[in-house]
């Protein structure tokens, strides 16, 4: 595991590239997200003057809690640490956290709240993509730069002027699972999906990608985001022959079929969505988590990574700091995204200074950017500028993550 030096700890120094905090350059450099450096032991100077003020819309409580959560802790770390280090441009940061509840309605109004009376100067979240999808109109308006942490496709594409997102696509994970349906030979599938955007957007690239793949979706099945039991819908897909489950949505739902088709005693492999890559899941499922695979961000399996992987120190650095800051609680990929987005946007600030616009236009220009999720190049075709090898898929063994052998 990655361990900074005793100086280092005394100094927790959040840069995004030497290159990038040099305001004008005529080049911009790779930017490595997040750097420890020591300063000798002299504490920064305290950032005054008009603070830089960042909405966050995450879904703290209600079914997607999961995923904003971890979202909302990453926010609280990354502010206490950047002001350690003296803000922004010497200007404290404010990233006012607003919870969703993991309602549409309510991440409306609270992003309307963030513009109108905190005058934010950009906005991070929602957590999930019906959320995000909700309020587009709401900042497009508004001409204020929107940073989602949700995974739809259809958030970014086609692309929006004042909308970006950090998440891997949902495009992306149904390609990556279908690589290893396509090896194994699987010809016949099931999906199960959750009835919202997310589960939407999973089963539409389902659709769209499985007759090049030579797959083909013999049993299509839905459930509510909050539903306990899901053994009818199983019992359906059991009569269908399918060869293997693909199920996408997020916890609890997943955690609920996994348990129902061990019950049920359905042998077929289960696939799942990125939507289940935390630690909750593995709780929630229990035995029935094991051997499950499913495509997920770099973060979860950090360890194994290769020394020569350019994310890996970013991702063990920001592992060890959230330990460190949460009582040993593991980060997982979702509180990723919210790195991602508020770093993006702490990045382009240092150069854009307090203006939306200015602000906007540098977030499209980022390049090389090392991020949790990947490496983010930005463009104006492009709003969430990751590849598709920003994603390796991972199995739970034993109640933990590990890499697949398969990929």
């Amino acid at each position: 595991m990655f361990r900074l030096s005793a100086v280092a700890r005394l100094s927790l120094v959040v840069l995004v590239g030497v290159g990038l905090l040099l305001v004008g350059c005529a080049k911009k450099q790779p930017a490595e997200g997040i750097k420890f450096e020591p300063k000798g032991g002299i504490a920064a100077k305290a950032p005054t003057g008009e603070p830089y003020k960042i909405g966050a819309v995450f879904a703290v409580s209600g079914p997607a809690s999961p995923l904003g959560m971890p979202e909302k802790q990453t926010a609280e770390m990354l502010q206490k640490q950047i002001n350690a280090e003296g803000g922004i441009n010497g200007r404290p940061l404010e990233i006012i956290v607003m919870d969703t509840a993991s309602e549409e309605d309510k991440c409306r109004m609270a992003t309307e709240r963030l513009i109108q009376n905190d005058k934010v100067l950009a906005i991070v979240g929602p957590s999930q993509s019906g959320e995000t999808m909700a309020i587009i109109d709401t900042v497009q308006a508004a001409q204020v730069p929107l940073l989602s942490c949700a995974a739809a496709v259809k958030i970014t594409e086609p692309v929006k002027k004042w909308v970006f997102k950090t998440p891997q696509t949902d495009a992306m994970a149904v390609e990556r699972i279908f690589r290893i349906l396509q090896k194994r030979g699987t010809k016949k599938i099931a999906a199960i999906t959750v009835a919202n955007a997310f589960g939407e957007g999973g089963l539409e690239q389902m659709k769209k990608q499985a007759p090049n793949s030579g797959i083909q979706i013999v049993a299509e099945e839905k459930f509510g985001p909050k539903d306990t039991d899901m053994t009818t819908q199983l019992t359906r897909i059991k009569g269908r022959k399918a060869e293997a489950v693909v199920c996408w949505g997020t916890n609890p739902g997943p955690a609920v079929i996994a348990g129902n088709m061990q019950q049920l005693g359905m042998k077929i492999p289960l696939f799942q969505s990125h939507g289940v890559a935390n630690e909750a899941f593995i709780k929630l499922a229990g035995k029935a988590a094991e051997g499950i695979m499913f495509p997920a961000g770099k973060l979860l399996v950090a360890d194994s990574l290769a020394d020569t992987d350019p994310q890996k120190k970013v991702l063990l650095a920001y592992k060890e700091a959230f330990q460190k800051e949460f009582n040993n609680k593991n980060p997982d990929t979702f509180g990723g995204h919210a790195w991602d987005a508020i770093m993006l946007v702490v990045d382009a600030l240092r150069k854009s200074g307090p203006d939306r616009a200015k602000l906007r236009d540098e977030l499209e220009t980022t390049k090389d950017f090392v991020g949790i999720g990947g490496l983010f190049n930005l463009s104006p075709t492009d709003h969430n500028g990751l590849r598709p090898d920003a994603f390796v898929m991972v199995k739970i063994q034993n109640g933990r993550w590990v890499l697949a052998e398969e990929q």
